[in-house]
């Protein structure tokens, strides 16, 4: 019922962690693996290990999350020397993400995964905002362009991009207009809401450590925008470029509103980070039972069907 057909292979539902979320070391990959989880995907790499911000710099709040990781990880030779070993293993595609601190070290990751034999589904992060001093590029879009124009001048792989929420509908259009001139597979929509604050009204103090206290936000507090974001790339991008669903899925009713939008795949992070990998099975039956109750056999019948008011 759940079933989900993405870049030739059919996975057996269309749930997957977001990268940066129990996927740090290769055990909590591997218990993604032993999940009901369709899909997982590596934590974003950088060329060297970084140790990340300063702790504390992960806060779970009452609708959701705030956090300024920047960027830990312990570089791209772990997650590819894990990649590799789990395509001898898996038949599932395997989705790598990267996400260099400047347009060079973006060039060189993707540069490193074309040269490899990795033969999974590259995301390339252009919206991680929580990186001290440097600004999400996603949000210059003259950038944007280029960046992609350079990458597709080399990487011959499957790529996707992870986006930044976008609030004008001017950047719809725009952004849209770059990514359709490019062989896209997907794009990933969306990352934290940046440079939001939480203070803790017991102490008067913020909750997380890096940059005063600002941090990207998640959880329910981002849904509507993540499914707006879904929505409004949906219907501007090719029908080639597909679309991760990302933001506020806390429950079955949430991912099905994510899948109605035009989502192909749906990622998890807030709440994957307070339950743990038995959320995914814990929200497919929560999907099963809402697509049984509107009479849904299989996802493609109300995908991307949304209803507008007249």
């Amino acid at each position: 019922m759940l079933k989900t057909t993405f870049l030739d292979y059919t996975y057996a539902n269309p749930l997957m962690n977001a990268s940066g979320v129990h996927c740090m070391t290769m055990e909590e990959l591997d218990q993604l693996v032993d999940s009901k989880a369709g899909a997982l995907i590596t934590k974003s790499a950088t060329m060297a290990a970084r140790a990340g911000n300063p702790e504390p710099r992960y806060s779970d709040v009452p609708l959701g999350s705030i956090n300024s990781m920047g960027l830990p990880n312990h570089g791209i030779d772990y997650y590819l020397d894990y990649a590799l070993n789990y395509q001898k293993n898996q038949q599932a595609p395997l989705f790598f993400s990267v996400a260099g601190t400047s347009v060079q070290e973006n060039l060189q990751l993707l540069q490193k995964i074309q040269e490899s034999e990795f033969n999974g589904i590259t995301e390339l992060n252009l919206s991680c905002p929580n990186v001290p001093g440097k600004p999400q590029v996603a949000y210059d879009f003259p950038l944007t362009e280029e960046i992609l124009t350079k990458v597709f001048s080399f990487f011959t792989k499957p790529l996707g991009v992870k986006l930044p929420p976008y609030f004008d509908m001017a950047h719809f259009d725009q952004m849209a207009a770059i990514l359709n001139k490019f062989p896209l597979v997907y794009v990933n929509s969306i990352n934290s809401i940046g440079n939001g604050l939480y203070i803790d009204e017991q102490s008067d103090e913020v909750v997380i450590r890096p940059k005063g206290g600002f941090g990207g936000i998640g959880g329910e507090y981002v849904k509507p925008t993540a499914l707006a974001n879904v929505r409004g790339f949906y219907t501007r991008l090719n029908p080639e470029i597909k679309i991760i669903g990302t933001g506020g899925i806390l429950t079955g009713q949430d991912a099905y509103e994510h899948l109605l939008c035009g989502a192909t795949m749906l990622q998890i992070g807030t709440q994957l980070h307070k339950e743990g990998p038995a959320i995914f099975e814990r929200i497919n039956n929560e999907l099963e039972e809402i697509m049984k109750k509107k009479g849904y056999q299989t996802i493609d019948e109300f995908r991307g069907k949304l209803k507008t008011i007249d």
